[in-house]
């Protein structure tokens, strides 16, 4: 209730006046929240994941190490909100959700006696201190890249941003081969772990896709190590897991090609992922992509383009979440100057990228990953999911 009487009031109050006062409101709604539910991290680990790409899967590989080990654990990223055995997809199109909702998560973990609560934080999420009266135990860094630019004002106040967790969590897990390493070691004040690719061990085999993800196993196998649990069990945790929904996830075609569907909506992580196809199948590409409107990083448009042009086939740029700006203007900005196809509907880009590959090719759709819906004008959501699309236009293809 106090939370939807303050976002009333947030609409009512004038934007410039709204902005002055805008770090007091959402340090006061981050207070509230914990005051309602009793400042439930008292009493829990919570360790906070982030970085620009990683912390999905690290707070999932966690999960499922931990759980492993005989912990009782909770965890909450992009793809789910995770209580013991109790699993509920995350449909809210944030990775990191309001502070009520996150207070109240860990209330529940808190009355489930979980030990361990793993806990994805974005550079949004801490710029509007959703992280606040959370007491947390650690903070792991994934890596840092160019993402949130325009939101933050530059890359150093987007590093800061992600500082901030560091500065507050007694542990520190450190990805050492990262460029900014040294800004998260110096913001860090007391027990630093760094990790790096080397540690990789031999004898560990993931059927998740892409070397990325062995660095982001490498980031959770050093935190289970530190809180004292067999490498035995962890690695056996690890080489378990069969996919993470959109992430790197490959669809059965039976029809000579393949089908990879990724979350990649960076120029850097869509370079990853073409790569890890490359290196896997087959370096015939046929390409969907798009790219999100409402503001969100339109210095990325450009860049995308160029990475799908370099590894890419044939490109079909399509919608992906254009929120209230022209769909068709976030088309153009990604195909720039290269000789794209641009279909609007997502579901037609996707049936002509199919209907056009050949024994051998790889069809890569990314931008979306497991995401639920479309974005688009006044908050519409149109249900979707790429991996849902593309099972039905294979089987209208059988016909």
């Amino acid at each position: 209730m106090l939370d939807f009487t303050l976002r009333f009031i947030k609409r009512l109050v004038p934007k410039p006046v709204f902005s002055f006062f805008q770090p007091a409101y959402h340090l006061f709604l981050a207070w509230s929240a914990a005051l309602f539910y009793g400042f439930p991290s008292r009493g829990l680990k919570v360790v906070g994941v982030t970085g620009t790409s990683g912390k999905t899967t690290v707070c999932e590989m966690l999960f499922k190490v931990f759980s492993e080990a005989g912990f009782k654990v909770a965890a909450m990223d992009g793809l789910y909100s995770r209580i013991l055995g109790k699993t509920e997809n995350n449909l809210l199109k944030i990775t990191m959700p309001g502070r009520f909702r996150i207070q109240r998560f860990l209330s529940e973990a808190r009355k489930a006696d979980c030990e361990y609560i793993f806990l994805e934080v974005t550079s949004e999420g801490i710029k509007q201190f959703r992280h606040r009266f959370i007491k947390f135990y650690g903070a792991i860094f994934t890596n840092l890249s160019e993402e949130h630019l325009e939101a933050h004002g530059g890359f150093e106040n987007y590093r800061a941003a992600k500082g901030e967790l560091f500065k507050i969590a007694p542990i520190a897990v450190l990805n050492g081969d990262d460029p900014s390493f040294e800004y998260f070691y110096k913001a860090s004040p007391k027990e630093k772990i760094v990790y790096v690719s080397r540690d990789f061990p031999g004898d560990l085999t993931l059927k998740i896709q892409g070397e990325f993800n062995k660095m982001n196993a490498v980031a959770a196998l050093a935190f289970a190590k530190r809180e004292g649990i067999d490498p035995r069990i962890s690695k056996k945790a690890l080489a378990g897991i069969d996919v993470l929904p959109g992430r790197m996830e490959f669809i059965e075609t039976n029809k000579g090609f393949n089908v990879l569907i990724d979350y990649a909506f960076l120029p850097q992580t869509l370079r990853k992922a073409y790569e890890t196809v490359y290196a896997r199948d087959s370096k015939n590409l046929i390409c969907v992509l798009g790219a999100a409107g409402g503001g969100r990083d339109k210095w990325k448009r450009p860049a995308l383009g160029d990475v799908a042009a370099e590894f890419c086939r044939r490109v079909f740029i399509t919608n992906e979440d254009p929120y209230d700006d022209d769909p068709f203007k976030i088309m153009n900005e990604v195909a720039g100057t290269h000789n794209f196809q641009k279909i609007l509907d997502r579901r037609e880009a996707i049936h002509a990228a199919l209907k056009s590959a050949q024994p051998g090719d790889t069809v890569v759709i990314t931008g979306k990953g497991a995401e639920p819906w479309i974005m688009g004008l006044n908050g519409t959501k149109i249900p979707w999911d790429d991996r849902v699309v593309v099972r039905e236009e294979l089987r209208k293809m059988s016909h």
